[in-house]
């Protein structure tokens, strides 16, 4: 099956009980880090946001964007991945189409109460990834603020071991120990691999 990149979109959840200049540039961080404006990611509708990437990268560049935002309290962020096609390539990602936009906007009109959801044209594939995303949001969808700075720390560093994360956020080893045990880094790690070589089978 030809997949030749990965559509994320996305709304903030709580955006309107919290001030954009608190979240957007957490948003705004996390999107950049994965490309640049228009042409990879908008925001657009105020608290809407639309991001590609290569499906390799799909669910990181998905697991860091709510690691950046959960860093507010209040704040989350429901995400669907589509993954597919780019028939049309504009300059601004918000104009170009093919599957892997149907595919995300068709994923992230049935999320309902999931915050974070998978769309491919492989059936068995999108119910397995699913099924994780199920049991790994019952964790992720409870991250508190200072969990979710050492997580995102974690992504952007992913050479380095606690004691240089810790020596990053001037923490203790042992604090940063238990906040990515409570964030559940490492399964989240796996699961990461796992949606990686599935992709790689398909």
């Amino acid at each position: 099956m030809s997949m030749t990149t990965a559509i994320i979109t996305g709304d903030i959840i709580n955006s309107r009980k919290e001030a954009p200049q608190i979240w957007l540039p957490h948003l705004k961080e996390a999107l950049n880090n994965y490309g640049q404006e228009p042409k990879h990611w908008e925001v657009y509708r105020g608290d809407s946001f639309q991001l590609e990437v290569i499906p390799e990268k799909a669910l990181e560049a998905a697991i860091y964007i709510k690691s950046c935002l959960k860093q507010e309290s209040i704040i989350d962020v429901r995400m669907a991945i589509g993954l597919g096609e780019k028939d049309y390539d504009a300059e601004k990602l918000t104009e170009s189409n093919g599957s892997a936009f149907v595919n995300s906007g068709e994923c992230f009109e049935g999320l309902k109460k999931q915050t974070l959801g998978i769309k491919s044209n492989n059936q068995a594939f999108d119910d397995t990834i699913n099924l994780m995303l199920q049991l790994a949001l019952l964790t992720m969808d409870n991250w508190h603020p200072a969990s979710s700075r050492t997580l995102k720390t974690a992504i952007e560093n992913p050479k380095s071991n606690q004691k240089e994360l810790a020596k990053l956020l001037g923490k203790s080893q042992s604090s940063i120990s238990e906040a990515l045990l409570r964030t559940g880094f490492d399964e989240v790690k796996k699961m990461m691999q796992f949606y990686t070589t599935q992709l790689q089978q398909l």
